[in-house]
């Protein structure tokens, strides 16, 4: 059942033809394959944030991006700095800054011809009073050298090979708070065409209606991207209209227009419920066509939102579906943990960007997914055969895409940025290399029923009892319908082979009245899963944070709880803190458990993330719960401090049992990026020491533990080539001596949804 899943086929078949081309106990003790040959894979090799050409304090968003003729240099729109940045990729491991060309206005695209700058500027008032322009920056003095005005609000541009036109979609956006943006709205959208092969002065301008062809809203276009191949031919997509229209850019002329027709969905996540099942259908689903590329002067192929769905689509000249991915492309997106459930019942996937590349003997389609930050890589080959790849993670937001083929690297700007919320948007750069493809690090199989076991937001993690090659990982709050994932660690990647639903079937939990039992068939349970350990009786016991409040008005919503669980994930006990200690509660609970035998005794070591009301400053409780007597005692733990340039705040993340007497943690800030400084790992002994009580009095100070640094996880969390992630969330040790350690993703929420298990050895 597993190997039947396209992304599982994969991702083998993909690591196969790598080796044919040469290349060389914590808690508790779709469609035909083509021929394999041999294959680069990409690597990402850097991540730029583009606030780095500014300052940090200013909001960016790099949208669209090209490149000098040399390719040393990278050119992109800035729309939140009204600008055109570069960026120095001559060593492009590290993108270097450069400098902000402002413009006073946002740029909406760019194109390179030889030393000059060709963007496009959006000037509009409002969405009826639209203008907009076409400037000429010399690429030397980085001085704009002119500009013409355009018919309207632009938005996508092209140049054509020979360098003669530039094609300029004229976009003019629907009001989206009329009627939802879903009735005429003029002024309408058209196509212009800029002869650009002479001096600025004497630059010739047509436009072209683009009216009356689309069978949906005929008067109001809204074009809103463009190709043009080889023959000056354009082709331009009508996304809301599903429409694709095709101009010959010599005389202006429509050459054919087609509705991009409708299909049918099955086996999809339509419900925003906290829980990824792909089990629903819908019927009669526009394409609604946004990027476009020419794979030759025959063939052009569509990235379509699909009604949120997402996926591409191949078309020849006359409108005829040469090919479209047989597999449901959520599918693949949710088995590499990057399925924006939040947004299953409205935008889902949103595939947008499309890159078409020829990298030596290989042709390779590439689409960018911006609800899932994540770019997915196909292989074109004779007679429309298109074989998928692999995932790229990307920034939040991938909305351009830019391939250098000389240099055989590949670009993707991301254009989410919110320093709030940890997001900064940027460039990310990958290169085609030999060796193991190095994302995804998990992926997961497929259920009883052939649908993918979609995963995310992972936190704790704890190996099996008895099975070196497996793990166990949980989803936190972010997913209702709690769940233990078991992962077999003895692949590359790990691959969760199957789900454990958490239940309340012998009504322990409801007997709480907390709220956290779901009226289903299973009583399964939405609780927040922070820790996981193997218990000394069998099954798992789970730590659960409870929710807080940082003030202590109210102090908590309810509280934090170990579980004992079955191996089928029955519920079975129920522990909780002493009155006096609960009533210190805030909102940074419980983040791990780790099991440990104190001669007959099971002795369970839970690591709360921050401080409680009444610690001393700066100190987190490691708690000491002895599962004889059900007494509670308390160490000190002692955080470092965050550098003040950076900010934030330190905590623990999870706790793993060394041995009967050392215990290794999860210190982290939350910070990422360039802004993270704080990723540590640290061990401690309690050989020699006694845990404390909680009587409830004020300013309470238990034992304090010795840490000692095993390894800061900075350089890496670098070495992914990424920004570096906010949330490590588990650790857990193998029998060879192996830390594996992995992120919280925070289930596509606040980060591109990446997922990272990292594998550290000879450090213990």
């Amino acid at each position: 059942m597993l190997l039947t899943s396209p992304v599982i086929k994969a991702i083998l078949t993909f690591s196969l033809s790598i080796l044919l081309a040469g290349v060389s106990a914590c808690g508790g003790g779709g469609g035909d394959s083509a021929p394999v040959v041999p294959l680069q894979s990409f690597q990402r090799i850097a991540h730029f944030p583009v606030y780095l050409n500014s300052q940090y304090e200013h909001k960016t968003s790099a949208q669209m991006v090209a490149a000098t003729v040399d390719g040393n240099t990278l050119v992109y729109t800035d729309r939140a700095l009204e600008g055109i940045g570069l960026v120095d990729i001559r060593n492009p491991a590290a993108p270097a800054k450069s400098v902000i060309i402002p413009l006073g206005a946002e740029p909406t695209a760019v194109v390179v011809r030889g030393d000059q700058l060709l963007v496009t500027l959006d000037t509009s008032l409002d969405f009826v009073n639209v203008s907009g322009k076409l400037v000429l920056i010399d690429l030397i003095t980085r001085q704009q050298q002119g500009s013409i005005e355009l018919s309207g609000q632009p938005d996508a541009m092209a140049l054509s090979p020979d360098g003669r036109f530039v094609a300029i979609v004229i976009e003019n956006r629907r009001d989206p708070n009329l009627n939802n943006g879903e009735s005429v709205q003029a002024p309408a959208g058209l196509l212009q065409i800029v002869d650009v092969s002479g001096a600025l002065a004497e630059w010739a301008s047509t436009e072209v209606s683009l009216t009356g062809l689309a069978g949906l809203l005929a008067d109001d276009p809204e074009p809103v991207s463009v190709d043009i191949n080889s023959n000056n031919i354009a082709v331009v997509t009508l996304q809301k209209n599903n429409h694709i229209v095709l101009v010959n850019l010599s005389d202006g002329s429509v050459l054919r227009h087609f509705s991009a027709g409708q299909l049918d969905f099955k086996q999809v996540d339509l419900k925003q419920d906290g829980v990824i099942a792909m089990s629903q259908n819908q019927a009669g689903v526009l394409r609604e066509p946004d990027g476009v590329r020419w794979l030759d002067t025959e063939r052009f192929a569509t990235a379509d939102v699909k009604g949120g769905h997402g996926g591409f689509t191949i078309f020849d000249r006359n409108g005829k579906v040469l090919f479209e991915p047989a597999e449901n492309f959520s599918h693949i997106v949710a088995q590499h943990g990057h399925f924006p459930e939040r947004l299953s019942a409205t935008k889902r996937l949103q595939s947008e960007s499309l890159e078409f590349v020829q990298y030596a003997d290989q042709a390779l389609l590439l689409v960018g997914f911006e609800r899932a930050g994540a770019l997915l890589v196909y292989r074109l080959s004779a007679n429309n055969r298109v074989e998928f790849v692999q995932l790229l993670p990307s920034g939040v937001s991938p909305h351009g895409l830019l391939a250098l083929p000389g240099r055989e690297l590949l670009v993707s700007a991301a254009s989410d940025d919110d320093r709030n919320q940890h997001i900064r948007s940027g460039l990310t750069l990958y290169q085609l290399q030999q060796g193991a493809v190095a994302y995804p690090t998990i992926v997961s199989g497929t259920d009883a029923d052939g649908l993918p076991i979609g995963f995310g937001a992972l936190s704790g993690l704890a190996m099996d009892a008895l099975d070196s090659s497996i793990a166990y990982t949980l989803a936190d709050a972010f997913y209702r319908s709690s769940r233990i994932f078991e992962l077999d660690i003895s692949r590359s990647p790990a691959l969760i082979r199957r789900a454990i639903v958490i239940t309340d079937s012998k009504g322990v939990l409801v007997a709480e009245n907390v709220g956290m039992v779901n009226a289903d068939d299973v009583n399964s349970v939405n609780i927040d899963p922070e820790g996981i350990t193997r218990a000394a009786a069998g099954g798992f016991w789970i730590a659960a944070e409870g929710k807080g409040d940082w003030t202590g008005s109210p102090a908590f919503e309810y509280p934090n709880y170990l579980l004992r669980v079955s191996s089928a994930g029955v519920i079975e006990q129920l522990v909780k803190l002493p009155d006096a200690v609960a009533q210190r509660q805030r909102d940074a609970g419980f983040e791990g458990v780790a099991s440990v035998m104190d001669g007959n005794v099971e002795m369970l070591y839970v690591a709360f993330q921050g401080e409680w009301d009444g610690d001393t400053s700066n100190f987190v409780r490691i708690g000491q719960y002895n599962t004889l007597t059900d007494a509670w005692k308390f160490f000190n733990y002692a955080l470092d401090r965050v550098d003040p340039a950076l900010g934030g705040k330190v905590g623990l993340s999870d706790i793993c049992a060394l041995s009967n007497q050392e215990l290794i943690v999860i210190e982290r800030d939350n910070n990422s990026g360039l802004r993270a400084g704080i990723k540590r790992l640290y061990k401690f002994s309690i050989a020699g020491l006694e845990a404390e009580t909680d009587d409830g009095t004020k300013n309470v100070h238990f034992p304090e533990l010795n840490k000692v640094l095993v390894v800061d996880l900075l350089d890496r969390l670098k070495a992914t080539g990424g920004a570096v992630l906010e949330k490590i969330e588990g650790v857990t040790l193998t029998p060879d001596g192996t830390l594996l350690i992995v992120n919280d993703n925070d289930g596509v929420g606040r980060s591109n949804g990446e997922t990272q298990l990292l594998r550290l050895k000879g450090l213990l």
